[in-house]
């Protein structure tokens, strides 16, 4: 049987328009004034994806398990068009579901925005961004091993691990920021000064991969601006280990973490639109 719907959807972004795939389950599991939307963004450099790759990360046991609302988008990518075009389109993303939540059967003070790779840096990029302009409040972000730095840090110099390099790193940042003069926060959240006012976080990163070192110094400059904030790591885990090995205990040890952090979240995470629950 069944457990969820999907369906496609054209909305306008700046510039052209986006494909959203939305996933809702057939019947909820929590009562729908409870439940939250989640954004889910695409990982793959900044350069490849799409929104079908919703179908084999995380959010989508969310749907089927806790009965959340994943909104997935296929944003602009590097190679057609360098930031901020993909920010742009996450963000037109995002003031439509908060726009449509009723109709979603979504909790609009409940909008979470996760990710990985890539899309953990738009998920990080995002939740700036949409704090500085005050049209719409991220109650959560969950950045999986997000891309964040386009500076070398001590594990993404002269890294040779699997998946994910030093060479790919450079390779994509190169292409992502190639128009840009002075890189924004918006473009590599590491650069980032005020970490005030931001969602709370959940995330988890491998040890040995490029992403470890900016994926903690995240989560640290959370917390220390007093942002609840959470990172688990796994000894000898590679970029995107969980999804070629989900099978492994220490994955399924990750997934049920990573599962039990969104549902904490979502029994005390808040943040009304225009001063509403």
């Amino acid at each position: 049987m069944k457990q969820f719907s999907s369906q496609h959807l054209s909305i306008p972004s700046t510039g052209r328009n986006i494909k959203l795939l939305i996933l809702r389950p057939i019947a909820n599991k929590i009562n729908s004034s409870k439940t939250p939307g989640i954004l889910w963004i695409h990982g793959g450099g900044y350069a490849t994806g799409m929104a079908e790759m919703v179908y084999f990360t995380r959010p989508l046991a969310l749907v089927k398990k806790y009965g959340a609302v994943v909104v997935a988008l296929s944003y602009r990518l590097s190679v057609e068009a360098p930031y901020p075009a993909a920010l742009e389109d996450c963000y037109s993303a995002l003031l439509w579901m908060k726009e449509h939540a009723e109709e979603l059967g979504i909790n609009s003070s409940q909008l979470m925005v996760g990710g990985e790779s890539a899309g953990g840096g738009l998920t990080a990029a995002l939740c700036m961004y949409a704090r500085d302009r005050k049209e719409v409040n991220i109650a959560y972000q969950m950045p999986l091993y997000p891309m964040l730095d386009d500076r070398d840090t001590d594990s993404s110099r002269n890294n040779h691990a699997p998946v994910w390099n030093t060479k790919r790193n450079h390779a994509a940042w190169r292409l992502y920021l190639k128009d840009t003069d002075s890189v924004s926060p918006y473009a590599a959240p590491a650069r980032q000064t005020d970490y005030s006012a931001l969602p709370p976080a959940y995330t988890f990163v491998g040890d040995i991969e490029p992403f470890y070192c900016e994926t903690l110094t995240y989560i640290e400059n959370l917390q220390k601006a007093g942002i609840e904030a959470a990172v688990d790591v796994y000894p000898g885990w590679f970029h995107a280990y969980d999804m070629y090995f989900p099978l492994k205990k220490s994955v399924k040890k990750a997934v049920a973490r990573f599962e039990g952090q969104y549902l904490y979240a979502a029994e005390h995470y808040f943040s009304p639109q225009n001063g509403r629950i």
